[in-house]
């Protein structure tokens, strides 16, 4: 007879019994784990200095995180208190491990700025959690069915726990707060949303009971909804962003009559500012005015509801013909 993927059918005791064996197993802060952590996070880092994405996806497939993760939620949906202990030990540990690490190869290699691959992990949005609890939920249901256990290594990819961390120490080595705010948001939304999912995948497929597990179920609901008001922010900022790029391109790039001779390079906000600040670069052959400014600002709050203030960084450009093509000889572009 068929059985549902997800029914509730209690688990085999046996099989139960060898789940938090080996739960218990991958949870334990051993050499092995210590070893995966250093090597994790110091890919990462040198991956996030670099500003290299294949890199970084390096140290997300090794992903020593995610199986404390796991230990710890099972431990608090089946009451076994040494398996949520030693899952918290190992993610806390690994965690401050990876801090420092990072923190380190920070202030050793000095850089003054970082690249798009760090400031990608500052700012996370209910996106990055929709990303977290579907990857917890495959990782949790993966733990008992074998068949699945090959998609790990995209899972683990997909959520991406250690660069939050590494870029929290990568923020302190810099002394710039917000990023280290805006990374640790991040990892706590991906750490809630994995354990949240990896619960309801054991309680799904009958290696837990719901009615000993609700108190941990709705507490752990109750601290990830509490991330859903800063992630909202942000998500709504990232849509404003989108429809603003998008306003000032068909303003710049379809050649209104105002910017006929005008090429939009690449744009920058500070939502931070009273009234938000863009700040556009840009190449013309021709000099900006002042009223060609003011005429870009009343269409972008016409089209934003919002005021903006536009700065415009433009780098000229003068075209210079062949004697045999025009009157001016050769091509550049300053």
């Amino acid at each position: 007879m068929y059985r549902f993927p997800f029914s509730r059918q209690k688990a085999d005791p046996d099989r139960l019994q060898e789940l938090q064996l080996d739960l218990l197993s991958e949870s334990r802060f051993d050499s092995p784990y210590l070893v995966l952590i250093i090597s994790s996070c110091a890919i990462a880092t040198f991956g996030l200095l670099s500003n290299s994405a294949a890199v970084i996806i390096g140290a997300m497939i090794i992903a020593p995180l995610m199986m404390p993760i796991r230990g710890l939620a099972f431990g608090a949906l089946a009451g076994d208190a040494v398996l949520f202990k030693k899952g918290v030990i190992s993610v806390a540990i690994g965690t401050v491990v990876a801090i420092i690490i990072s923190y380190s190869l920070g202030r050793i290699v000095g850089l003054s700025s970082y690249g798009s691959e760090v400031w990608a992990r500052s700012a996370p949005t209910l996106l990055d959690l929709g990303v977290a609890v579907a990857a917890g939920g495959i990782s949790g249901y993966a733990k008992v069915e074998p068949k699945i256990s090959g998609s790990l290594a995209g899972t683990a990819i997909a959520v991406a726990l250690m660069p939050p961390v590494c870029v929290v120490g990568l923020g302190l080595a810099s002394g710039d707060t917000s990023l280290s705010v805006g990374a640790t948001l991040l990892y706590l939304t991906n750490l809630l949303g994995i354990a949240l999912s990896c619960m309801l995948a054991f309680l799904l497929t009958g290696y837990a009971s719901f009615r000993r597990a609700k108190k941990v179920i709705i507490s752990t609901f109750v601290f990830t909804a509490a991330l859903v008001l800063p992630l909202g922010i942000s998500f709504a900022r990232l849509v404003q962003q989108a429809h603003l790029e998008t306003s000032l391109r068909r303003a710049l790039v379809d050649r209104t009559l105002t910017f006929q001779r005008l090429d939009l390079m690449n744009s920058e906000t500070n939502w931070l500012t009273r009234p938000p600040e863009i700040r556009l670069h840009v190449r013309s052959r021709e000099p900006l005015t002042p009223r060609q400014v003011t005429l870009l600002e009343k269409f972008i709050e016409r089209e934003m509801n919002q005021k903006f203030t536009l700065i415009f960084e433009v780098g000229q450009v003068e075209e210079v013909r062949g004697e045999n093509e025009g009157t001016k000889d050769g091509e550049r572009t300053e």
